[in-house]
């Protein structure tokens, strides 16, 4: 029987879109909450510390927190081909120069990527849900997918 397991993140970002016609040329941030849910079999050997889980809920969290959190939280993300690029690229901060436009649709398939990369192979990632704002989101779900 397959069980699926969900952990939620919190971190802050900013960002601009390239030639967007809108507020959202200008940079601004945003509060994300990032949802990771996976499938799997429970683990059934009962000398395992992970017995009876999917994924141990640390272990999820240490991907994360290595492969997008330690990098996103409180940067700025900005696309290499961006007007922006110069001014900020030499900056003391933390500015993440990515290869697509930093919308929050192109964010779920590129952290998708990332963790799908990382995890035991009995275990599969299902969905992912980015909010941007209380009310806004996106999701990669791999049923739609298939």
């Amino acid at each position: 029987m397959k069980i699926r397991i969900t952990k939620e993140f919190h971190f802050e970002m900013s960002h601009c879109l390239n030639n967007y016609n809108g507020a959202c040329k200008n940079i601004h941030g945003h509060s994300y909450k990032l949802f990771v849910t996976l499938i799997g079999e429970q683990n059934k050997d009962s000398n395992s510390s992970s017995y009876g889980m999917v994924m141990d809920f640390t272990d999820l969290k240490k991907i994360v927190k290595r492969e997008i959190l330690d990098i996103f939280d409180h940067s700025f993300v900005i696309e290499k081909s961006s007007p922006f690029i110069d001014k900020v690229k030499d900056l003391d901060s933390n500015v993440q120069i990515v290869n697509f436009q930093p919308t929050c649709e192109n964010l779920v398939v590129f952290f998708k990527k990332k963790i799908e990369e990382f995890l035991p192979n009995n275990v599969e990632l299902c969905k992912i849900v980015l909010f941007e704002t209380a009310t806004s989101s996106a999701e990669w779900n791999k049923q739609d997918n298939e």
